[in-house]
């Protein structure tokens, strides 16, 4: 199959890429610079230099690539803003899916996340609704997952993957990370701050993936239905329980005590893809997964 992946050297596409390739897959990725294109080289994949924002190079990439499948693994969070990333979502998808549109490809599968929910009470299931009457801020990213899941959909085969939060090296949990960093107490600069927010163990429920199980979903999901499908491990649980393991696996201080949630920190169920699909994470608990990526 000839797959065309745009963040194929982010945090996922790190790990996606050499998956693929082991497969059997044709990959050609995108890269914004010519050492970007020299380490997807030596991955196994094509290389063509871009930028997302630039939608006559994109069409032109797409159309020469000639895939099957369009893989979109974009973020704008190693450098960029909450406004920036959101700007990716909107603009940078659109442009991905009329080059795709152009192109005559039918399938994409997208990167999206699994906090965007409504607020609830329990884990949401992908049949919940996104928390589209939120207020500022958090209505920026809410708006931008809405356009990117909706301008997915226009592809006859689309399947959204709603990431939990990704942790494991590259990451921002990943020792050196941004949240090392903040949970060591160590001054941030005003766009880090923004991005990582205050870290409290207390009640606001979360739910992990480790990387690179993130990029074996997208390997599997290249044969699953279309539809949106949460990417989550089997334990969503309160910063209380996750946060001071990770403080000590990071060998940082035990983090602050706090107490209450926002009505969206509600965890996501990984049910359809474990019952109806089959996927099975290797690290089925950020337990685990959090003492590997120390040990990595």
């Amino acid at each position: 199959m000839r797959i065309f992946v745009a963040g194929a050297t982010g945090a996922v596409g790190r790990f996606l890429v050499p998956l693929l390739v082991d497969a059997g897959h044709d990959v050609t990725g995108m890269a914004r610079t010519e050492e970007a294109g020299d380490r997807l080289r030596a991955r196994g994949a094509a290389a063509v230099r871009g930028d997302v924002f630039d939608a006559d190079r994109v069409r032109e990439a797409i159309a020469d690539a000639a895939p099957d499948v369009v893989m979109h693994q974009l973020t704008a969070l190693s450098k960029g803003t909450p406004a920036d990333n959101g700007q990716m979502r909107r603009v940078g998808t659109r442009i991905l899916v009329d080059a795709a549109k152009q192109a005559g490809v039918t399938r994409i599968i997208a990167q999206s996340v699994a906090w965007a929910y409504e607020p609830g009470d329990t884990p949401a299931g992908e049949g919940t609704p996104l928390d589209v009457t939120a207020p500022p801020p958090r209505a920026n990213l809410v708006g931008g997952i809405t356009a990117l899941e909706e301008a997915a959909a226009e592809l006859p085969e689309h399947v959204v993957l709603r990431y939990g939060i990704l942790y494991g090296p590259g990451t921002w949990y990943a020792p050196g990370g941004l949240v090392a960093e903040r949970l060591a107490g160590r001054a941030l600069d005003e766009r880090a701050t923004a991005l990582v927010g205050p870290l409290s163990a207390d009640d606001a429920v979360n739910s992990f993936v480790h990387v690179e199980d993130a990029a074996g979903a997208a390997v599997a999901a290249l044969d699953w239905p279309s539809g949106v499908v949460n990417i989550v491990d089997d334990e969503p649980a309160p910063a209380r329980e996750w946060l001071p393991v990770l403080a000590d696996v990071l060998g940082a201080p035990a983090p602050v005590t706090g107490s209450g949630r926002a009505g969206w920190e509600r965890g996501a169920s990984n049910a359809r893809a474990r019952d109806s699909l089959g996927w099975r994470p290797a690290y089925p608990t950020w337990r685990t997964g959090f003492a590997a990526t120390k040990e990595s």
